[in-house]
């Protein structure tokens, strides 16, 4: 049992899960308490930095069964980049609040679907 944890601790994917947890969590404070999202009128933009959060998070951890996948380096890469693409675009747009700057997001979004569906093959 030793040696399976061991080799999958040894995964990029579990490296990035930490790095990426850290950063979750550091912007999860600084949404419920940054000053620019809790001035009056941000609180549409309050909103997709919440959700971003959220996917953020999630996505964080499905990275932690990334090196369980029959395919880790195609489920980890697909799921990474999409929570990047997703959740960063959405930060980007709340703390801009510019809706504009969103543009990458469904993109994101739709990586992170492919990436789940990716644990089936």
């Amino acid at each position: 049992m030793a040696g399976v944890a061991g080799t999958l601790g040894k995964s990029i994917f579990f490296k990035l899960a930490g790095v990426s947890g850290v950063l979750g969590v550091a912007l999860g404070a600084y949404g419920a308490h940054g000053p620019s999202l809790n001035k009056p009128g941000a609180e549409k933009f309050k909103e997709v930095f919440k959700t971003a959060n959220l996917y953020h998070l999630v996505h964080t951890v499905a990275l932690l069964a990334a090196p369980l996948a029959q395919r880790p380096n195609l489920v980890g890469g697909l799921i990474f980049t999409g929570m990047t693409l997703f959740s960063g675009s959405c930060y980007v747009v709340a703390l801009s609040q510019n809706r504009k700057l969103g543009i990458l997001a469904p993109f994101g979004g739709t990586l992170l679907m492919i990436g789940w569906a990716s644990f089936l093959f």
